[in-house]
């Protein structure tokens, strides 16, 4: 059994095809069937089956893939530490973030960081929440700043919460005030036409809950689009959106009305449990949380955002 055989495997139960595991690992189809075979032929026992058009896991390959996933991690881990020792030369930190967090305080941990530590190659994913979180079991990142859902995330998942975030109600500022009063209730809101972004969004997901919760339904302007585009949309005066308090920095053509009674969210910083995580990745860690230390006793924040946790090393 080698480590290459078992990439092979991961590779083809993630994308179902033969072709299409040969095409993302740049090896031909009949090498990848070989290896796959050999491996096969080595644990005594099929772990694919190979119907016309589609490949599905066997009892034994569904057994073998979390350990093949690990076992991969491992050895990644061992090039990180190796490279880490030699003076983080080629040091790497695969980040992940949901689209408002990169707008709101992302951008500016990842150019901090950058500047202490210019020799560790930065990689930025943005997804929503379970996306994220599937991209850490399989190693396809090494942390991820996101959202905490009401039914939580993987048990696989070591989270650090780092943010209680309002999500307030984003107008045009150039029009009137949605309120005289400084606030909106649901229904209130369920007057105005509604920007929501695409599928996928635990945003949007959070808001059609609460206008189930109150009994309304939501007039729609526009669906679909990522955290910028709907942002630009409101600014446009196409419709109003809930979004985050943290999107509000450095926007003075939105304006925030907050929505009563509150909702919160849960901003927290995601890793695999059973993996030890490299010093690259804990200094950028430590880069986020002294940064956001540093802009909450500042008052860097618009509206109602407070600091929670401090990862462990």
């Amino acid at each position: 059994m080698t480590l290459q055989q078992l990439a092979y495997f991961v590779a083809l139960a993630d994308v179902r095809s033969f072709t299409g595991a040969a095409d993302s690992l740049r090896v031909a189809q009949p090498t990848l069937s070989r290896q796959v075979k050999a491996l096969e032929d080595e644990l005594g026992a099929p772990l694919v089956q190979r119907t016309r058009g589609a490949v599905t896991l066997t009892s034994a390959g569904e057994a073998v893939l979390p350990l093949a996933r690990r076992m991969l991690a491992d050895m990644e881990s061992v090039r990180v530490a190796v490279a880490e020792l030699v003076g983080l030369q080629r040091g790497r930190v695969r980040v992940g973030a949901t689209p408002s967090l990169c707008i709101g305080v992302l951008a500016d941990v990842l150019r901090v960081f950058h500047e202490r530590f210019p020799a560790i190659r930065l990689e930025l994913a943005e997804n929503g929440s379970h996306l994220l979180a599937r991209s850490l079991l399989r190693n396809e990142i090494d942390i991820a700043v996101l959202t905490v859902p009401a039914g939580g995330l993987d048990a696989g998942l070591e989270l650090t919460p780092l943010l209680r975030e309002r999500l307030s109600v984003a107008s045009p500022a150039s029009g009137n005030a949605p309120t005289s009063r400084g606030a909106m209730t649901v229904k209130e809101l369920a007057r105005r036409p509604l920007v929501v972004p695409r599928r996928g969004y635990d945003l949007r997901e959070v808001t059609l809950q609460a206008y189930a919760d109150a009994g309304v339904t939501p007039r729609f302007a526009v669906e679909g689009g990522e955290m910028d585009a709907v942002l630009r949309l409101v600014e446009a005066g196409t419709g109003v959106a809930v979004v985050p308090d943290l999107v509000f920095a450095g926007r003075p053509r939105l304006r925030r009305t907050a929505l009563n009674p509150p909702l919160y969210r849960t901003v927290a910083l995601a890793r695999r449990a059973d993996l030890t995580q490299s010093q690259a990745v804990q200094a950028f860690c430590d880069t986020l949380m002294e940064f956001l230390g540093e802009l909450s006793a500042a008052g860097g924040f618009v509206g109602d955002v407070q600091v929670l946790g401090q990862p462990s090393g």
